[in-house]
Formats: C-alpha cells, structure tokens, sequence
C-alpha cells in the first residue's frame, strides 16, 4: 500500500461506521445523540401566559418591519398559544409599547437619525431590542450603537432573546422516520456566490474529486416542487455558511438538508459549536478532513456503504426537526419574554464587541 493509500485508509478508519475499524469515542455507532437543545422553542415554558390566564397585555412596536417589507402580522395565541401578546408596526403607539424592535439591516439603511427622537418621550421601562440575524460579516454599522439597546435578538445563544434558525425537539409521539429514495450524490443551493468566501474557494476544490450538483445563482434552475423536494433525491447537502462565526448556524442545515432528509456536509463555525444543537453523528464536518480530497473519499464511501450512511439518521428515531418561521416567532418571542422579564431592565453597552467575540 502507498502512503498517499495509507493515509486515505487511516482516516477513512477514524469516522463512524467505516469498514473494519473502530469509531472515535462520541462519533461512533454505539453514541447516542444527546438531548437536543430546545432554546427558542415556542413549547414547554413556563410564565408566558398560556394555558388561557391572560395577564396585562404586552405591546410590542416594530420601528421597522424587516427590509422594509409590510406584512400581515401574527396572532401569537393562534399560532403558538402566547396570549395577550399586541404588535404592531404602528408609529403612533410608541408610548405605550413595552418593548420596540429595531431590525439591524434597516437601521444600518436609514441610520441613527431614524431612531425614535424627543417626543413622545421614551417611557422608563421601555425596552429597545436590537434584533439581527445575519452574520457578523455582513452586519454593517454596528460600532455607533453602543449604550442604545436594552435586550438583543439573534441567534446566538447568549442572546436576551434567542430565536435559533431551528432546533430538534422530542414529541409528544415520535413518529417513524421513512428515508426517501436516493438517486443522487451531492447538492448544493447557493443565492450569493462570491469567490472570495470559504464556502466557494473549497467547493472549487471539492468538486475536483467528486460531482456535485449546484442550483441557483451558478447553477441549475429548481424544480417546481421547490427546494426541500428537490434536495430529498441527494445523500448529502452542503450545508456552507457564507461567513463563519459563533452559533451562525442558519437555514441551510435546518432546512436545507434536514428538512429535506439529506445529510449536511458543513462548514461554518467549530463542529464543537454545531454539537451544541445537534447530536455528533448527525453530520458531517469539512474539519474532521486535512483536504477536500479525503471529504469526498469518504462521501464516496459512504454512498457505496448503505448501513453506514444510515447511522447518519440514527438520531431521527427519538427527535423531530423545526425550522424557524421568519418573522412570527421572533415577534411573538419578544412578548414571552417581556412578560418573563419583569421590571429587570439593563443596557447593552458594548454591542460591536459582544456580536463579533
């Protein structure tokens, strides 16, 4: 056997479910997925008044509504039984909401002279919520807000309001995961192509190696039955995030690939970080490979092995998959944990330094 071979066997070795070799403690086929975290989920917490006891009603102001786009807002009690939840996109109720939310792409647009000034006077207990969920990379004019917000909303889980892009939950009656038919190796569905992102500069070197089907802005046209449907036919979906930073882990896992019962190859932050929502044996890290080349060996091992790939699903027997609905949740989210909150109130000084850490 060659080196360039033994090298290729060794790795091939180290991951679950490979031919004749034992798996890395907490990767292999005996591990059991972890309980998933269940922050920003709409189930099971306590002090939102649910279950009918409606207390003060809770006035949330959307300053402006995200990149400008009016829409029909939610009845939080219908869709995720929060009652006496009020919001409203109505400039003139700015005195007596308890909370207002300023989406970060909109302020960045009109600036800080768009902000609520003078009169009426802010009340004191008034909280101002800073609410963005895109990356830091692309997340401009953050440095003159320092000292102006009382909460922050993201996806970051040490947010004041975290609103996750998903998250795996355990239902009340599991049901049986059935794998849809594969015919199909590798997808990827990319909008924003830019050469100068990771993500591009290492598929570039992936495809060197293997096939891999792009759709959107440099590849083919969708089917008619949409992403998820289409994205169902391949093993694997490459889950790439346009920048990489803390928990920035977005749609393309949640929706993209297991929506669509595809396993995500990713790339974003640390797979210690992606461990934090997701069981371990759920995905596959372009970390865990020195070279693109030894990715798409083991892709193709996979595809030739089908007990193994199946191990990748073995988490689907215990919990079920939820993809954030924009915008309802994280407006109905904010009226739940106002009322949590209480009187506590504080100011977010140095928002630049805790969005980039």
């Amino acid at each position: 056997m060659s080196n360039r071979a033994a090298r290729v066997g060794r790795h091939l070795h180290r991951h679950p479910g490979c031919r004749g070799g034992a798996a890395a403690p907490g990767r292999g086929e005996a591990t059991k997925p972890r309980r998933a975290p269940e922050h920003g989920s709409p189930r099971g917490r306590s002090g939102s008044g649910r279950g009918g006891r409606d207390k003060a009603a809770v006035t949330v102001l959307l300053w402006w509504e995200p990149f400008g786009r009016p829409r029909r807002l939610p009845d939080c009690r219908r869709r995720y039984n929060i009652s006496g939840c009020r919001l409203s996109a109505d400039r003139s109720r700015f005195g007596e909401a308890q909370a207002v939310l300023f989406h970060h792409r909109d302020l960045a647009r009109h600036g800080a002279q768009g902000l609520p000034r003078g009169f009426p006077p802010r009340p004191p207990r008034q909280r101002w919520v800073w609410m963005n969920f895109e990356s830091p990379s692309h997340s401009p004019g953050l440095r003159g807000l320092a000292g102006l917000f009382n909460w922050t909303m993201s996806y970051r889980r040490d947010s004041d309001v975290f609103v996750p892009y998903g998250y795996l939950y355990v239902p009340p009656a599991p049901r049986p995961f059935v794998l849809p038919r594969k015919t199909r190796l590798v997808a990827w569905v990319i909008s924003n192509w830019n050469e100068e992102h990771a993500r591009v500069r290492y598929y570039r070197q992936l495809k060197e190696h293997l096939p891999i089907d792009v759709y959107g802005a440099r590849g083919l046209a969708l089917a008619e039955g949409g992403l998820v449907e289409t994205v169902s036919a391949y093993k694997f979906y490459l889950a790439f995030e346009n920048s990489q930073h803390t928990d920035y882990i977005t749609e393309k896992l949640w929706r993209n690939a297991f929506s669509a019962s595809a396993v995500p190859v990713v790339l974003g932050p640390r797979r210690a970080n992606y461990e934090r929502f997701i069981p371990p044996d759920s995905f596959i890290h372009v970390d865990d490979f020195p070279s693109p080349r030894l990715l798409a060996t083991y892709l193709k091992f996979l595809d030739k092995n089908k007990p193994n790939y199946r191990r990748y699903f073995a988490w689907r027997k215990k919990y079920e998959v939820h993809v954030t609905s924009f915008w309802d949740e994280h407006f109905c989210k904010v009226c739940e944990t106002v009322r949590a909150a209480g009187n506590q109130i504080k100011t977010v000084r140095n928002l630049a330094s805790w969005f980039e850490s």
